[in-house]
């Protein structure tokens, strides 16, 4: 006599979770918090530009021995990009499929739409767009030398910075992109306090207000070094 096999097994709390609108929210909250952080992360180190080529040297060859001997040399910096990866990927999807749902869910366009809602909703489409084509170029150029302009020096990354930021393209693609990201940030945090259940009536103004600031600060701060390579001020 045959078993009977059940087909009726319910899915996993996860599986649940990733499948509804509110997962995918969260999920895009939390990777966007995840790369967020690193981007203050990334753009303290950058500043360090402004101090000479011996200490931002310095600096890039401490992240790679982060955590010795602990770690084997590089292993944290590589941790560091596994978890990024990972963010970056889980924040793309989420954001493609509760774009696809919310097509479906109107499949003709309302005739009275919020004019504020529907900016940010092209400026997040096409902010993540420019950010996932700015991560390809800026991997190729400046962490494997593929697509760098001149000679790349590995172990040398003043020199490379300089030499990305002394050409009229590597400047105009990383400042459009910087923008974009100033834009993503500004909503993108607004928005994860919101999904986390940190949004209320009266903090909105504060939460706002923080977003802004943050969005600024993130912007000047990682433009500043390709205009003082342009300006000279860093050569």
């Amino acid at each position: 006599m045959a078993l009977a096999t059940r087909t009726d097994r319910r899915p996993s709390m996860t599986r649940t979770l990733w499948d509804s609108s509110v997962g995918k929210k969260t999920v895009m909250a939390v990777s966007g918090l995840i790369m967020l952080a690193y981007l203050v992360v990334h753009m303290i180190g950058n500043l360090k530009i402004f101090f000479g080529p011996g200490e931002f040297n310095h600096y890039a060859h401490w992240l790679r021995t982060l955590g010795e001997p602990f770690l084997h040399y590089e292993w944290a910096l590589w941790i560091v990009r596994v978890v990024l990866v990972a963010a970056v990927v889980l924040h793309a999807v989420s954001a493609y499929q509760l774009s696809r749902r919310d097509i479906r869910a109107r499949p003709t366009g309302y005739v009275h739409r919020r004019p504020r809602a529907a900016y940010a909703t092209r400026t997040m489409r096409w902010g993540g767009i420019i950010l996932a084509l700015f991560i390809v170029w800026h991997i190729l150029d400046l962490t494997t030398g593929t697509a760098h302009p001149g000679g790349f020096q590995p172990g040398h990354p003043y020199q490379n910075v300089v030499d990305t930021f002394s050409t009229w393209y590597g400047n105009t693609v990383y400042i459009v992109a910087v923008l974009a990201l100033g834009l993503h940030v500004r909503h993108g945090l607004w928005s994860a306090a919101q999904t986390l259940g940190a949004g209320r009536a009266s903090r909105d103004r504060l939460l706002r207000a923080l977003a802004d600031a943050l969005a600024a600060v993130l912007t000047l701060g990682f433009i500043s070094v390709p205009v003082a390579v342009m300006t000279g001020v860093v050569s």
